[in-house]
């Protein structure tokens, strides 16, 4: 399970701006098997596919805004060959289809990209938040809509934990139905307070454990550890982070 870690590069965002080559370098000196993509931070994609092939870290998916996805997807796709991976994530829903009707016209528009790239052996996921559990489509909440498991609906979960479980519901649960429908997976901790925020993992109140052994038996590929917002250093966030993804994954060696 350790070479199925890896972190989000949101998470590290201002020290992306600084120095991405040597984040990266950093990173794998932690530990972490992969990263994440969401921008290359004024880099070109050639210069991060060389220290990345350099370092050994793999590219666990990109992140990519619906913009891009609608309109530039021929250069996503050539990025994508750059950093060597077959998943791309849209990252949310734009503000101005957050309604009924435009889930509706969010699904079909991502559903015809991912199609469109199938044939060339990518796959398109949805990662969620918590506002789409506050507007139902055909009696369903919106994220349940968007990533149902049909054979008609292209479109991948990259569930996000914390964001379940901030909208009430037990993130356990809710991956259940999308077993094999699922290569990456967001992980993040939520603190033991009222404010509900973000934690590192293994320091708050979700239960990893179910999680990763569900993931283990359902075909998940990653487990991708966002942080969005760093009470301290994200550098010792994200460390802390991955020490006790190994502690839980050394525990779990005999379940999985």
């Amino acid at each position: 399970m350790k070479q199925k870690f890896a972190v989000q590069l949101y998470t590290l965002r201002n020290e992306c701006e600084k120095d991405f080559p040597g984040v990266l370098r950093q990173l794998r000196q932690m530990g972490w098997a992969g990263v994440e993509l969401a921008g290359l931070y004024s880099y070109s994609a050639e210069e991060i596919s060389e220290v990345l092939q350099e370092t050994g870290l793999q590219t666990a998916g990109m992140h990519v805004s619906f913009q891009r996805l609608s309109s530039e997807l021929e250069s996503v796709l050539k990025e994508a060959q750059l950093f060597k991976t077959t998943t791309l994530i849209c990252p949310s829903v734009p503000h101005e289809l957050r309604n009924e009707e435009g889930y509706r016209q969010f699904r079909n528009q991502l559903n015809d990209i991912a199609r469109e790239i199938r044939q060339d052996g990518y796959t398109l996921s949805f990662h969620n938040h918590a506002f789409e559990f506050e507007t139902n489509v055909d009696g369903r909440n919106a994220l349940e809509y968007l990533l149902e498991p049909s054979a008609d609906n292209a479109i991948l979960a990259e569930i996000d934990v914390y964001w379940v479980k901030k909208a009430g519901k037990n993130p356990a649960a809710f991956i259940c139905p999308y077993s094999y429908r699922m290569p990456t997976m967001h992980v993040k901790d939520m603190t033991n307070d009222e404010h509900r925020t973000y934690a590192e993992i293994g320091t708050g109140v979700i239960d990893f454990d179910p999680i990763l052994i569900w993931g283990e038996q359902n075909g998940v590929a990653w487990y991708i550890v966002e942080q969005d917002v760093c009470q301290g250093n994200p550098m010792d966030c994200v460390n802390t982070s991955l020490k006790n993804l190994h502690r839980i994954a050394e525990r779990l060696v005999e379940i999985v």
